[in-house]
């Protein structure tokens, strides 16, 4: 197993630890549990963040832009919905 697929592994765990963290924090009716989740989800985001920068700066992470035509045909199906 290479450090490419080790970091796109550990950054999946963290977007799913997301969705545990914001949950605990939306559902906690105690205060201290909900600022202990809130600070955890910080912690989680930080993490995610120099995951994925680490990832972009070696080009393991490719981001492309999306034609401006094709937004303007999404959002036309999405209005057209409505």
């Amino acid at each position: 197993m290479n450090d490419q697929i080790l970091l796109d592994n550990y950054l999946l765990i963290l977007k799913s630890t997301v969705e545990v963290y914001v949950h605990g924090t939306q559902e906690s009716s105690n205060d201290d549990i909900r600022n202990l989740f809130n600070e955890s989800l910080n912690d989680i985001l930080d993490s995610q963040a120099e995951t994925y920068n680490t990832m972009v700066s070696y080009g393991w992470y490719q981001i492309n832009n999306v034609d401006n035509s094709k937004l303007e045909q999404t959002l036309n199906k999405i209005n057209s919905n409505n």
